[in-house]
Parts: C-alpha cells; sequence; structure tokens
C-alpha cells in the first residue's frame, strides 16, 4: 500500500473517532484566532520524542497558568500571517494591521519574561530561547501610529502641516455656516448642519431656496426641503478636498514605509508568530485537560508495552455532561498487559461496548498529540504511530454495498495498511466494531476468528466488539486472547456501562423479553431450543462468573473500605500522640525555667552569704551559720518530686491496659529492664509509653518500680573531717587556674594545698573538660589528698572541684 493510501484509511479513523469534534472543543480554550485555528486541525505528531516535548509544554504552562493571578494572558496578540504575507510582497498594510503587528511583540515580550526559566520550564525555554521581539520596531510602529491604526500628526512634518491647514479651513468655513444660519433663519426648515456627499449643507424651505443662492446637493422624500450648500463655502469646501487628498498621500507613504521596515523583519515576526501559535495551543490543552480532569499519561517507547487505563471516561461526553447537562459518564478500566494481543469485547446492543472502542482509539491519539487524558493514576501506553478502525454502518446505496460488504472492504484497506512499512517506529492499535457482522452468523464468526488472529500476528492491540458466542472460546485456546464485556441490568432492562475483564458478555434478549410482557410459552421454548446447542449451559457459567465477580467485587470494596478507616484511625492517633509530646515538652520547658528561677534565686544568696563571709573574716561562728543557710536554700530550691497515688498495681506482659493520652485499651508486649517504659500494642500501631502514662482498665495507678536508696552524705556544717578549718568558700581557699595549662594549674593547687586547713576549691571551668581531667589524675597521686568531687551547684558546679586534704 502507497504512503498515500495508509494516510487515508489512517485519516478515515479520525473522522471515525470524531477527532475533529475534539479539536473544536480544544479550539474553545485557544486565546488567538490562529491558535483556535490550529486546534480545530489537531496534527499529530510525528514520532514519540515530539510527543513527548508536547507533553512537557502541556506540563510546565499548566503549573504556570495555576501560579500566575488571572492566568497567562494573550491579550493583544494577533493573527500576522496575512499582514506579512502582504508586506512580504512589496504592499502596503493597514494602520491597523501594523498597529497589530506592534501589539503582538508587546505580548510576546511580555509571554518571554513570565516562561523563561531554564531550570524550571526548559521545554518552553528552548522554544522562546532565539525570539526576537524586535523592541525599535515596535517603538517605530507605536510613534507613527495612534489608537484605531490612524497616523499620527508626529509621523511625518508634513503630513502635521496639512492637517494644521485643514483643521484652520474647517473652522472658516463653520464660523461662516454658523453666520449664514443666524441671518437667514427664516429661510431654513431647521437650525442643523448637515451632510450630502461629503460637503455640508442647510435645510432649506423649498419656497425660500431661490433666496440664498448655493449648489443644491439634495431634496427631502417630501420635497418640501432642499439641501444646500451656501455659496459663499463652496471654495473652501473644494480648497478642503484637495488638502485631504494631500492628507491620504501623505498617511500612505507614511504607511508604506512603516511596511517596508515590516517586510525587511518578515522571517523574525514570523518566528514570533509561530512561537506564540505554539504556546497558545500549548496553554489550550492544558486547560482543556484541567476542565476534563485529565492527567499526563506515560508514553512507552516499547511497541509491546502494557496498556493501563484507569478509570477512562470518553472525552466528548465528558463535554456533552459538563456543557450539556447530561448523564454521567461511567469510567471504565482498561488494563491489557504485554502478552496481550486482542480483546473481544461482548454484551447486548447500548451497553457502551463501541463507547469503549472510541474511548481507546481516542486517548492514544490525545497522548499523540500532547494532550492529557481523562484517566485516575498516571495511564502508561505505548506510543501508537498507527490507529485504524472499522467502525459504524458502511452501507452506501451509491456504490452498491452492503453492510457487510462496507465492512469487508475497509478492513481489507487496514490489512494493507498493516502491511506497509510504518512511517516511524511505534505501536499499532485496531479497532474493529461488531466484527464479522452483516452476514450469515457462522461463516461470519469463522470470518472474524481468522481475521482476530491474523491481526494478533501484525497489529500491537486489537479491540473488537462482537456478538459471537464463538469468539469467546478463543481465550482458552490462545493466551493472546482475553474476554471483555459490558454489564447489563436484567432486572432494570438498562445497561450499567461497567466493562468487566476476563467475563465473556451473556445473552440478555430472553431475560428482556420475558420482562417486556412476552408469552411465558414462546420463553419456555426458547430456552429448549438453547439447550441442545449449549447455548444454556453457557449463559449459566457466564451468570456465575458474573455473580462471583461481583461478590469478589464487593469484599475488594468493603476491604477498601476498612482501609480507609484503619488510615483515619491511624491519622487520628498519630496527632493525638503529637499532641501529648507537644504537651510534654511545653511542660518540661516550664518545669525547666522555674528551676532555672529558683537557681537564680538560690545563687544570689549564696552570693550574699560569701559577700559577708569575705567581709567580716570568715570566723567559725559565722561559718556555722552560712553553713546552716546553705543547707536551708538546697532544701527550698530542691525541686520535689510529683507523687501519684499508687495501688501497689505493676502491669505484666500480656495484660490488657489503658492508654490515658489515648483513652483507648492496649496490650503490654514488653516492659523495660527498669520498668518504667512499655511496648504496647493498641490496634495497628505499636507504641512505647511511658509508666505514668497507662493505668489498668479498673482505673488503677501503677505503682512506681523499687529502686536502691540513694546515700545521703550527712556533713557537719561548722569543721571537716579532716581539718578543722571553715566549709565555706572564701577568697582564701579558693585558687582560679582558668587559662592555665594542666601543669601551671598542678603548681598552683599543690601550693595552696600545703597552707590549707580546710577544704580547697579549684575553679576550673567547664570547657572542653581537659583541664578538669588533667587535674584530677594528678590529685589522685598525691598522698596528702582524701578526696576531690563537685562543687555545689552555688559555688560552681561542675566548672569548680572542692578537694579535701587529709
Amino acid at each position: 500500500m502507497s504512503p498515500s493510501a495508509t494516510t487515508a484509511i489512517a485519516a478515515e479513523a479520525l473522522e471515525l473517532l470524531e477527532w475533529e469534534r475534539l479539536g473544536q472543543h480544544l479550539a474553545s480554550f485557544a486565546s488567538t484566532s490562529a491558535g483556535a485555528a490550529h486546534c480545530r486541525s489537531l496534527p499529530l505528531a510525528d514520532d514519540r520524542a515530539e510527543s513527548l516535548r508536547l507533553l512537557a509544554e502541556t506540563s510546565e504552562l499548566l503549573d504556570l497558568d495555576g501560579l500566575i493571578e488571572g492566568g497567562l494572558s494573550f491579550l493583544g496578540a494577533a493573527d500576522l500571517s496575512g499582514t506579512l504575507r502582504h508586506c512580504a510582497k512589496g504592499g502596503t498594510a493597514a494602520g491597523e494591521d501594523l498597529l497589530a503587528v506592534a501589539s503582538t511583540q508587546a505580548v510576546a515580550r511580555r509571554l518571554r519574561r513570565q516562561i523563561e526559566a531554564p531550570e524550571l520550564r526548559p521545554v518552553c525555554g528552548l522554544l522562546m530561547r532565539d525570539l526576537r521581539t524586535l523592541p525599535e520596531l515596535e517603538q517605530r510602529l507605536r510613534f507613527c501610529l495612534e489608537e484605531g491604526g490612524r497616523v499620527a500628526d508626529r509621523a511625518s512634518p508634513e503630513l502635521a502641516g496639512v492637517r494644521q491647514q485643514l483643521a484652520g479651513l474647517r473652522q472658516q468655513r463653520r464660523d461662516r455656516l454658523q453666520e449664514l444660519m443666524r441671518r437667514q433663519g427664516g429661510l431654513l426648515q431647521d437650525s442643523v448642519i448637515s451632510e450630502r456627499n461629503g460637503r455640508p449643507v442647510l435645510a432649506v424651505k423649498v419656497t425660500a431656496a431661490s433666496q440664498l443662492p448655493g449648489l443644491v446637493h439634495d431634496s427631502s422624500a417630501s420635497g418640501s426641503t432642499v439641501f444646500i450648500e451656501p455659496k459663499a463655502v463652496i471654495t473652501l469646501g473644494n480648497q478642503i478636498r484637495e488638502l485631504e487628498g494631500r492628507e491620504r498621500q501623505e498617511e500612505w507613504r507614511v504607511l508604506s514605509s512603516l511596511s517596508a521596515l515590516v517586510a525587511e523583519e518578515v522571517p523574525a515576526l514570523e518566528e514570533l508568530h509561530r512561537v506564540l501559535v505554539a504556546l497558545d495551543v500549548a496553554l489550550a490543552r492544558a486547560r482543556y485537560g484541567r476542565w476534563l480532569g485529565a492527567v499526563r499519561p506515560e508514553l512507552s517507547a516499547d511497541p509491546q508495552a502494557p496498556v493501563l487505563l484507569r478509570d477512562l471516561r470518553h472525552p466528548l461526553l465528558l463535554w456533552q455532561e459538563q456543557r450539556g447537562g447530561e448523564a454521567r459518564v461511567v469510567p471504565v478500566t482498561v488494563s491489557v498487559s504485554e502478552e496481550l494481543r486482542v480483546v473481544a469485547i461482548t454484551g447486548p446492543n447500548t451497553g457502551g461496548k463501541t463507547v469503549t472502542l472510541k474511548s481507546v482509539g481516542l486517548v492514544a491519539l490525545m497522548a499523540r498529540a500532547g494532550l492529557f487524558l481523562p484517566c485516575s493514576g498516571t495511564p502508561q501506553l505505548p506510543w501508537c504511530s498507527l490507529v485504524l478502525a472499522d467502525i459504524g454502518d458502511e452501507q452506501s446505496l451509491q456504490q452498491n454495498l452492503s453492510t457487510f460488504s462496507g465492512h469487508v472492504r475497509r478492513i481489507a484497506r487496514i490489512l494493507e495498511a498493516l502491511d506497509a512499512p510504518p512511517s516511524s517506529p511505534g505501536a499499532t492499535l485496531v479497532l474493529l466494531d461488531e466484527v464479522g457482522a452483516g452476514t450469515d452468523p457462522t461463516e461470519g464468526t469463522a470470518l472474524a476468528i481468522a481475521l482476530l488472529r491474523h491481526l494478533a500476528e501484525r497489529a500491537r492491540l486489537t479491540i473488537a466488539t462482537t456478538h459471537f458466542g464463538e469468539l469467546k472460546a478463543l481465550k482458552y485456546t490462545d493466551s493472546r486472547f482475553e474476554n471483555a464485556s459490558v454489564a447489563f441490568d436484567s432486572d432494570t432492562l438498562s445497561p450499567t456501562y461497567h466493562l468487566q475483564w476476563g467475563i465473556p458478555g451473556r445473552s440478555n434478549a430472553l431475560a428482556i423479553a420475558k420482562r417486556l410482557g412476552l408469552d411465558s410459552e414462546v420463553i419456555a421454548e426458547a430456552n429448549s431450543l438453547l439447550v441442545p446447542r449449549g447455548e444454556g449451559e453457557l449463559n449459566q457459567v457466564i451468570r456465575g462468573l458474573e455473580d462471583q465477580r461481583r461478590r469478589q467485587q464487593e469484599a475488594a470494596e468493603e476491604a477498601a473500605a476498612l482501609l480507609a478507616r484503619t488510615e483515619l484511625l491511624h491519622e487520628e492517633l498519630l496527632q493525638r500522640w503529637q499532641q501529648q509530646q507537644e504537651q510534654s515538652v511545653e511542660l518540661q520547658e516550664q518545669r525547666r525555667q522555674a528551676l532555672e528561677h529558683s537557681i537564680r534565686d538560690g545563687q544570689q544568696e549564696v552570693r550574699r552569704i560569701i559577700r559577708r563571709l569575705r567581709q567580716g573574716g570568715g570566723d567559725g561562728e559565722r561559718a556555722r551559720q552560712a553553713g546552716m543557710r546553705l543547707k536551708q536554700l538546697q532544701l527550698e530550691h530542691t525541686p520535689q518530686p510529683q507523687r501519684r497515688a499508687t495501688s501497689g498495681w505493676r502491669p505484666v506482659v500480656g495484660e490488657r491496659i489503658r492508654l490515658l493520652s489515648l483513652g483507648k485499651a492496649a496490650q503490654v508486649l514488653a516492659i523495660s529492664a527498669d520498668g518504667r517504659e512499655l511496648s504496647v500494642r493498641c490496634g495497628v500501631l505499636r507504641l512505647q509509653v511511658d509508666l505514668s502514662g497507662i493505668e489498668s482498665l479498673q482505673g488503677e495507678k501503677p505503682a512506681p518500680p523499687e529502686q536502691a536508696q540513694p546515700v545521703i552524705e550527712v556533713r557537719a556544717s561548722g569543721r571537716h573531717l579532716g581539718g578543722s578549718g571553715p566549709q565555706v568558700r572564701g577568697e582564701r581557699n579558693t585558687v582560679d587556674v582558668r587559662g592555665m595549662r594542666v601543669h601551671e594549674a598542678e603548681a598552683a593547687v599543690e601550693e595552696q594545698l600545703r597552707n590549707a586547713n580546710g577544704p580547697l576549691w579549684v575553679i576550673h571551668g567547664i570547657g572542653t573538660g581537659k583541664l578538669k581531667r588533667g587535674l584530677r589524675q594528678w590529685l589522685a597521686t598525691v598522698p596528702w589528698v582524701e578526696r576531690v568531687s563537685d562543687a555545689e551547684r552555688g559555688d560552681g558546679g561542675q566548672g569548680c572541684s572542692v578537694i579535701w586534704p587529709k
């Protein structure tokens, strides 16, 4: 088959799938007339790379259009193709057309600023990379032309002079006419200056026409009024006519020079026009996809790739639903594995078989043209280089063709197109409606089986609708075949339009006839006639499969609902846990701030005591009083542990308890070694909770775990065990070694220790801890040192060590 013949059969498929109608819908979303014209033709991409580029343009502009308030605007852009052709041939364009060139340049410049972002929009940015907006030409056009395309006075000194003379003569003529009207008011029919043949006239009574010399231009229908141009202004009118001619000549000269400037930039302006049309069409695709609720497809380079279209809806029916208020479109799911080649869809008439057929064909073409698909999830399909279809009744009285002959002739051309070398690599999709119909059922069935087997060898995917029961058995002898059917509710005698995969359709003719009141004896005899042919048993099997599928679907829906409720419960539990954590962190922060405030108050009190001791010399009585005061401050500022009412109950592994934060029961899975943390399971969640966050199902609070009692060291406040010096830090028993090296600090501390008669406070700071560790290691080897400990919090805490000599 020649390429032209292949193109012709492919064009017939576009017509059968109503591709032109979809293009008209798309054109309604275009912003310019040129973009709308391109959308109506809606060409298909030549290869997969071009389709991917078109999809990327659609995606990028969809995101950008949603970010800009009011969306992207092409206001001011015009179709320049006619103007550019006219100027390129040396013609003179009208002022309005030239002004449209300038406004289109401004639109292109604004869009480039909005769109050009190589990191965010690489494909659209590449489209506008070499765009020239020619600002000098735009400025020249706007300088010479006013709104409406009128040539401005500033465009030419000669034009400005002519228009100035015209204005003066017109004013002079107007004044003379006003003067005549005042003097000859009795001769006039009314006091309005009219115009006939481009000349000013006065409405004069026919009986007084001889009293006003001038040129008669017209008369009224009744003949009672004549319209006369007074002789006093005829000369002025002739002068004005002459100047108007000079004005037109000068305007033409300006427009000719501007058209020549445009002609010099025709290549750049044609590229600008092409880019704007491409952007407008891409934006129309984006807005059309958003209006449909469509999603971007994945186009595979492998012709044998699987096809997955979830919740596919026919785009033309969606348009009727949303624009015309018709019935809701029922979605169908199409899932074709890599091994499948033929899908046979069976079922009753008006059940949606042909709609499914057209939907698959349209989305294959839409993906190729860069359009998003009306599906859910992420549609997956191979890039289709050829979509062929035989849909509808091909009966023709003029060509002496019956329905069967028309189908056979078109199918023969489809087979020839499959045998022809492809124009580009890609998958082939064949759509056959009522294959083998229109002739003897036995021969039609045989022909349909042979045809589908032949197509399984040559096409990536063939989808055929049929009423022949024998085609249902092909699935069980050839793994490349699959059955599908459209569901029909025999109780309501109406189709459900749902597509069922793996289940062949069954005849509903007898059920419908019985429902409509056909005689029961006729129905019974028809059923008995079906049994010898095996039809009754087959329908029983199909009915059982449908019931099984319906039960599985109901179970799946229940499982999905349960999963949704579980996810909601999980989200609720997480939110409550997060709230509890936030409240716990807030409470800890409040306690920390209160503790810091208490520490600051205690430190201030300690500083006052130390200051009094230093000033008073530090005798024994003052030291005893200071020690007692320090003990009192320690008791006052030590935070008291919170006590909970307990009953002696302790949880054990396997026991069910109640979580206080959630108010729900849970089971104990494990308990930490110290008994303070539990691992529990609440529903589907595993949680780690503190012992204080639970209670028994009877409301008992848990008893705290047993722990060793801390050893409380009691020291005499007046003197140390190994010495008689005061136990309160003063200037004499304190050495500051901050900033020293370890060996320098050792020397300073050793000198103080030799003269000490009580504890010695060494201030070394915290820092990296190197100085503290070095001193502690050295002091452990000094024989006259009994022990070393950190100072009290008011004396420096970990930044100060207290050395107790023997």
